[in-house]
């Protein structure tokens, strides 16, 4: 990635900590910093429970950031937003969410659930104008007009999910934050969904942050990868710099975990486990390596020597 292109994103050492009790506190997202430029797919993966997500709803604000900074297109939407600055990223960075029934109003018609963005922000200046924007986008993500008047419980979890990516691209917005958005559908209709949205994002020019566990769907729609473990970035890197050549013992892991499609290959196949306390990794005494302009690994000194000399 060339160092003169100007990130659409710029998160630095963003930490999310949330308080459990008096005296605990847990640490979700603590100290990441990537950069996602304009028309590319970054992918965020790692485990459940690693701070994939958390990452995603503090960048868009659903929840306040403890500590960090947030660029957006030249914006700082890290500490207490202006009215104008909330405005700007409430019209240009939209979310795709995990569960296509939790995230519609079961009241509302699909219509009426599409055209709440244009609506909040007056962007259409007469009743035909959001009829038109709407029927647009549901051509765009695949569904029928007639299905405009009907409710989300009417459809099908593939359906509802598109009603959510035309929720989020009615707008048109410069960045697409989706997380988890294929992980509760079949995998026949997890192509369908990943094959839209490369798709908008030729026409589009859409950018996303793709959040995600399965390795392989990552790998299929991701330009840049960064893997994430217990609320740090372990590695980072071009998709094909983390699949042919990843350093991390965390990265190599979740590699080998991948199912393998040809039958004998996959009875040889090893999953390699992975523990950070019994591997003596701190990811607080680590600092970034890079192995690229685009490849970096998180680790000390002596652990990156270990691991490049296996």
């Amino acid at each position: 990635m060339s160092e003169n292109r100007k990130p659409l994103l710029h998160v630095e050492n963003l930490k999310q900590y949330f308080r459990i009790s008096r005296k605990q506190v847990t640490k979700a997202v603590d100290g990441i910093s990537f950069d996602i430029y304009e028309g590319e797919t970054y992918g965020l993966v790692g485990e459940s429970g690693s701070g994939k997500s958390t990452t995603g709803r503090s960048i868009i604000r659903l929840y306040e950031p403890t500590d960090g900074k947030i660029i957006f297109n030249g914006h700082d939407i890290s500490g207490k937003l202006t009215k104008e600055d909330e405005q700007y990223l409430r019209m240009n960075m939209a979310m795709i969410f995990q569960d296509p029934m939790a995230c519609l109003n079961p009241r509302k018609k699909v219509k009426e659930i599409i055209a709440e963005g244009l609506e909040i922000h007056k962007l259409c200046k007469s009743q035909e104008e959001i009829d038109a924007k709407v029927n647009d986008v549901l051509d765009r993500v695949g569904l029928s007009r007639e299905q405009a008047t009907r409710f989300p419980h009417q459809f099908s979890g593939g359906q509802r999910q598109r009603v959510g990516i035309a929720r989020a691209l009615v707008m048109n917005p410069k960045l697409v934050i989706a997380d988890e958005c294929i992980s509760a559908l079949d995998v026949s209709i997890q192509a369908q969904v990943v094959n839209l949205m490369k798709d908008i994002q030729d026409d589009m020019g859409t950018t996303y942050l793709f959040i995600a566990h399965d390795l392989s769907m990552v790998k299929y729609i991701s330009d840049r990868i960064g893997v994430m473990h217990l609320g740090h970035i372990v590695e980072t890197g071009t998709t094909d710099e983390i699949f042919a050549n990843p350093i991390h013992p965390y990265t190599i892991s979740l590699l080998s975990a991948i199912p393998h499609p040809n039958p004998i290959v996959e009875k040889k196949r090893v999953a390699i486990s992975y523990n950070k306390d019994e591997e003596g990794v701190d990811y607080n005494a680590g600092h970034e390596h890079s192995f690229s302009e685009t490849h970096k690994v998180l680790a000390t000194d002596e652990e990156i020597e270990r691991w490049t000399n296996r």
